[in-house]
């Protein structure tokens, strides 16, 4: 391995005089796949950014990739290595020495701590730059010095002043004088006069050349620099846009001959994995451990997952942790219910160019952002909050449970369960209208019974409350906070959902991971879910950690893993859950733990012995035709469906959004077009009316949701939108008469 030439220079302490230098560069050795292993890179820290290059001529024109510095995560490893995590996405690289990976360590911590600085008093807009404290420092210097030359003028000046007003004085002298003789030493003091005065002369003129060069010098620094990154923005902007025409020209090819392209795109391929692979997130390989699993546990009553999951086992599924056959039901199958449709009009397809619309866009709240229904699905956002509930026999099942402990398995799996619809659905769903509801009444089906409501448009927030004859309620709000960052999507959805089960009184608290959407410019859309859930009993205080890894190009474990970890009030572990948020969960009981041998970093490991795993809970296949039925499952189908006697503000009587359904997407776009903006009139109209309201001196009335009120939860503390009561009794007397007309 050749060694690379150190050029990062030592960084200034704070007490320092003279100019900080604003950037760190310098070679480190970066993972790029397993066919090259380590590679060379030159990497510069510089405007709170890490971005690296092959060599350090490619600064001028490629760069290979950049890191914000704000959102990244950094963590040492052994050996001289760093591994630094940033929006879903791992960069493994390598010093020659422990001194250089310390100093890179201090001086990109610094770096973290300098942009986290600047996010705290700066506005969210993320479209222009900030300055990093290093840029500071610099420009500090430079006025600092500026401001000294104005010091030696001043001093200048007034030394001008005294000597020569002396000048003037001994000249007066020497007028007056009346004999010769005097003249001699009054001559001699007006010499010494002026000499003071040109030598003072001389140092204001010197003093005024050095301040107007200092000056003159850093003005056109600044100048280019500013002119420099308006041009990198423009070719950027140029490149990524030439990319889409471009992406947009292979995509039209492959579909007049899709055989010939794949064929060339197969012979392509193994040219180009290397480079097109060489910034995927790589994790370091764990060996398979099929009766053990390993844990890394940072206190008694905290564990994550380190270790690989347990392979899948075949076997019976016994007693209460097996799902319920469709045939072993008995009497619920005599009841003659409801045929429901199953399948909706094909997609149509309809080419546009994504960066056109989405160029400007980088930073910003993704509900703000007006976007044609190309970009949708036929759902609203309460109906895709309502889908979490296609597996709600699991919630059923742990209404029967008597341990809290397996109560909690199944209550995990079913957190787990929600997102396995998502795997192919990459469309963005309908931003619901402030008032706008949805119900779905499966009380004959299922037992349950849902009404959403949207009850903030900015922030968007939707309440939810599903009551179950089955013995369990739900109801959560979730306010969704998405951004579009170039590259990706980033939806994070925030808020708590609540679980009661009626017999035991148990109490479930437990939040959503962060769902990220990739290849937004260029290739095809994937979508990940990444982080970790915390689900708590607040009755028993039973925990479970479960932890959602991002999807790895390189790792040896299955893609979209999940882990996770269930605890009593004691911190002491019962079951391991894994599997995929795609696919199936599953449980094995915990017989024998033993202290392994130490981890990285000085945490401990713990190895659980475990029974055979038990399955939890397994994914239903897609309908037939879903791909072109935008993957939706058996009941997204049924979401949209038309329903007698719904409440006017029903998501099923938007027409934008049914127009989409039935294909017609040019009317779709024209009618979301007229909606949105009579929202914005609406909202316009409530602004008025509250400044109203100040400059009479009345209390502002703020929007009030029909069917949902704000509360405080007496055993957490939060305050959330609940259910309030008097949706069904309105819909049995068919009395709409307090909701608006909204559509």
């Amino acid at each position: 391995m050749t060694e690379p030439v150190r050029t990062l220079p030592s960084p200034t302490p704070s007490n320092a005089q003279g100019p900080v230098s604003d950037t760190y560069k310098g070679w480190l050795f970066k993972w790029t796949n397993y066919l090259k292993g380590y590679q060379r890179r030159w990497f510069v820290l510089s405007n709170g950014l890490l971005s690296y290059y092959r060599t350090q001529a490619e600064m001028a024109h490629t760069c290979r990739g950049t890191i914000t510095m704000a959102t990244v995560h950094i963590e040492v490893g052994d050996t001289c290595h760093l591994v630094l995590t940033s929006g879903g996405r791992s960069y493994h690289l390598k010093a020659t020495s422990e001194v250089e990976c310390q100093r890179w360590v201090s001086a990109l911590r610094q770096a973290k701590a300098n942009a986290n600085q600047i996010m705290l008093h700066s506005d969210d807009s993320g479209d222009e730059g900030h300055l990093t404290q290093s840029d500071r420092a610099l420009t500090q210097g430079v006025l600092k010095t500026l401001a000294s030359k104005l010091d030696d003028l001043s001093t200048c000046n007034e030394l001008i002043g005294k000597h020569g007003a002396a000048l003037q004085r001994s000249l007066s002298e020497l007028e007056d004088l009346r004999t010769p003789t005097d003249g001699t030493d009054k001559l001699k003091a007006v010499n010494e006069r002026a000499t003071l005065f040109r030598i003072t002369s001389n140092a204001m003129i010197n003093a005024c050349r050095d301040f107007l060069d200092l000056a003159e010098a850093h003005s056109r620094r600044w100048q280019r620099a500013l002119q420099y990154e308006r041009e990198q923005r423009h070719h950027l902007e140029e490149t990524i846009e030439q990319l889409a025409k471009q992406h947009n020209s292979l995509e039209r090819a492959w579909r007049e001959s899709p055989s010939t392209h794949n064929e060339v795109r197969e012979g392509q391929q193994e040219e180009d994995t290397s480079d097109e692979n060489e910034d995927i997130e790589f994790f370091d390989a764990m060996e398979d451990s099929p009766a053990f699993i390993t844990v890394t546990a940072t206190d008694s009553s905290h564990h994550r997952l380190s270790g690989s999951s347990q392979s899948i086992m075949s076997g019976g599924l016994p007693g209460d942790w097996s799902q319920e056959s469709n045939d072993s039901s008995g009497s619920n199958h005599v009841q003659i219910r409801r045929a429901r449709r199953s399948r909706i009009p094909d997609k149509p397809n309809y080419s546009l160019n994504l960066w056109s619309i989405m160029k400007n866009c980088i930073g910003k709240e993704l509900s703000k952002i007006p976007m044609p229904v190309n970009f949708n699905e036929p759902l609203s956002m309460l109906q895709r909050l309502t889908e979490d509930l296609e597996y709600s026999e699991l919630l059923d099942r742990a209404a029967r449970c008597d341990s809290s402990l397996e109560q909690m398995c199944l209550v995990a799996a079913f957190s787990v369960s929600s997102y396995s619809t998502t795997v192919h659905r990459t469309a963005k769903p309908f931003n619901p209208l402030l008032g706008e509801t949805y119900e779905l009444d499966r009380m004959e089906e299922y037992g349950y019974r849902s009404i959403c409501e949207q009850v903030s448009h900015h922030p968007p927030a939707a309440a939810h409350h599903v009551t179950s004859q089955r013995g369990w309620t739900l109801w959560q709000e979730i306010t969704i906070d998405s951004k579009f960052r170039g590259k990706y999507i980033s939806i994070m959805p925030l808020g708590s959902i609540h679980l009661q089960f009626h017999s035991s009184g148990n109490h479930y608290v437990w939040s959503k991971v962060t769902s990220t959407v990739h290849n937004i410019i260029v290739g095809k859309l994937w979508i990940d879910q990444s982080g970790d859930i915390e689900i708590v009993n607040h009755r028993t205080k039973d925990t479970c950690h479960l932890k959602f890894s991002p999807y790895s190009y390189f790792s040896r474990d299955v893609p979209r893993k999940v882990t996770g970890v269930v605890t009593d009030s004691d911190g002491t572990a019962h079951y391991i859950l894994s599997g995929t948020w795609d696919d199936k969960m599953e449980s094995a009981k915990i017989v024998e733990s033993s202290r392994g041998c130490g981890g990285s970093e000085g945490k401990q490991k713990t190895v659980y012995q475990t029974l055979p795993p038990k399955l939890l809970w397994k994914k239903y296949p897609l309908p037939e035709n879903a791909e072109n039925m935008h993957y939706f499952s058996s009941l997204a189908l049924t979401l949209n469906e038309p329903e007698e006697g719904v409440a006017p503000t029903d998501s099923r009587l938007r027409p934008d959004q049914r127009l989409m359904e039935a294909g017609l997407w040019d009317e779709a776009n024209a009618h979301k077009q007229r909606l949105e903006e009579r929202q914005r009139l609406e909202r316009r109209k409530r602004e008025a009316q509250a400044t109203l309201a100040l400059e009479e001196g009345r209390e502002v009335e703020s929007y009030q949701p029909l069917w949902f009120e704000k509360r405080t939860d007496a055993e957490t503390g939060e305050s959330s939108y609940v259910y309030r009561g008097g949706y069904w009794e309105a819909k049995e007397r068919q009395d709409w008469s307090q909701c608006p007309s909204i559509f």
